[in-house]
């Protein structure tokens, strides 16, 4: 069989059809690798044998509202189908792989002038595959526990998977394509209104919440700095107790000293006679969100104060010394040196502080709840300090309006996408070449 080959290239189309018409048909009739040829045919009897079963899977994803008593729950096809979408497209995979393995050999074959022994392909085979044989067991981990769920989310928007009228045992799921979206973009007054709102907050808090902290901490970190007091370390170990501290535990704390008939803040203020009614801390729809800004300062500033007092140190000495033998001030020397330096250094990381920001569940679920409640709420679940992912989780967990959930999410993946992408690019792992 190897003798039908020809050395100028002109056999490629030949061993590229038979590869095509089967996996590993080209290894075996043109190459003379029975091995290799042998377990890619294995492979496709075996997706061939598994084929009528992935064929059902994906129909019942496709008719996911047929229901009768023996068939399994709409959720459970949808993940079934994903699930043989995805062994599919492994074999897709697989299959390209054993088209261009037989393209190879014959390359190889047309330099050589002779097809390689079963023996030298499995080696360069084994050889080739190792990483990929290493990393296997970490990508089916990825494939079956990262990818199929963010499928599943993402399919779940484009149904009406939610409470109280498809959720129940043997409550029909439909389809209903791009409705979800058409609602929160203007095709329900409720939805739109609430997502306005709640992503022009999440934005607006993204914002506050990054700068506050990050100039806050600046402030504390140049004014102990530049004190030069022997108590200076002192001052610094109480001004990051608020970082060490669980933030969930400060955040509780906050919410109880701020309650507004109960809290501690309200009955000193009302003792010292400086207000004589209670001032809703958490139940005033704009004072709350201050709050949120305030409190979260109070978690956050020693972050940027520590992060920011490393970068001060690590300026060399020298350069502030030449400054001020050429006449500059202090401020001058804020401002021109100490200031673009440190900006330098850390904004990469403001951005990513950015992007936690906007999904911070902690600082707002945890103070205010995403309350206090308001016109639209019993509707779309959502409160007035509730963000994006805190919208989210009382959608899924309370309301249970799943589909609504998963166009939410898939927003905020489309926001945030390009700011993880920028900071992957800006790692140092990524810019030597290691990545």
């Amino acid at each position: 069989m190897g003798a039908s080959l020809k050395t100028d290239g002109s056999s490629r189309k030949n061993v590229l059809v038979s590869s095509c018409i089967f996996m590993g048909l080209g290894h075996i009739i043109y190459l003379k690798q029975y091995i290799k040829g042998v377990l890619f045919a294995i492979i496709e009897v075996i997706m061939l044998c598994a084929s009528p079963k992935l064929a059902q899977m994906i129909k019942d994803m496709i008719e996911i509202s047929r229901w009768y008593p023996k068939i399994r729950p709409a959720t459970f096809r949808l993940v079934d189908g994903i699930m043989a979408l995805a062994v599919i497209a492994v074999f897709v995979i697989a299959y390209i792989i054993s088209v261009r393995s037989a393209l190879a050999g014959y390359e190889d074959y047309c330099l050589d002038g002779r097809c390689k022994s079963n023996k030298e392909s499995m080696q360069g085979a084994v050889g080739k595959a190792f990483p990929l044989l290493g990393l296997a067991p970490s990508l089916l981990l990825v494939v079956f526990f990262v990818i199929i769920p963010l499928l599943f989310s993402v399919i779940v928007g484009f149904t009406n998977w939610s409470m109280p009228d498809h959720l129940t045992p043997g409550a029909p799921v439909n389809w209903v394509g791009l409705k979800n979206y058409f609602n929160m973009f203007g095709g329900d007054s409720s939805w739109t209104s609430a997502f306005g709102r709640v992503a022009a907050w999440t934005v607006i808090w993204g914002f506050l919440a990054t700068f506050t902290c990050y100039f806050g901490g600046m402030v504390l970190a140049t004014f102990l700095y530049e004190a030069k007091l022997k108590v200076t370390p002192v001052f610094r170990a109480i001004l990051i107790l608020p970082y060490a501290i669980p933030s969930i535990l400060t955040l509780k704390v906050w919410q109880n000293l701020l309650n507004g008939t109960t809290g501690a803040i309200n009955a000193t203020l009302r003792d010292l006679n400086i207000i004589q009614n209670n001032i809703p801390w958490l139940t005033d729809k704009t004072l709350v969100k201050v709050v949120c800004i305030l409190i979260n300062m109070w978690v956050g500033v020693p972050y940027f104060m520590l992060l920011i007092t490393g970068q001060m140190t690590a300026i060399s000495t020298d350069v502030f010394e030449a400054a001020t033998i050429d006449g500059a001030n202090k401020f001058q020397i804020f401002k021109c040196i100490t200031l673009p330096l440190v900006l330098y250094q850390t904004i990469p990381l403001v951005i990513m502080s950015f992007t936690h920001n906007i999904n911070n569940f902690g600082a707002i679920y945890f103070l205010t709840g995403g309350d206090p409640k308001i016109r639209d709420t019993t509707v779309t679940g959502a409160g007035a300090t509730d963000l994006l992912v805190t919208w989210i989780y009382k959608l899924t967990m309370d309301q249970q309006k799943y589909c609504n959930a998963s166009v939410l999410a898939m927003l905020v993946f489309v926001v945030l996408a390009p700011f993880a992408i920028f900071n992957f690019k800006n790692t140092k792992s990524y810019k030597e070449g290691e990545l």
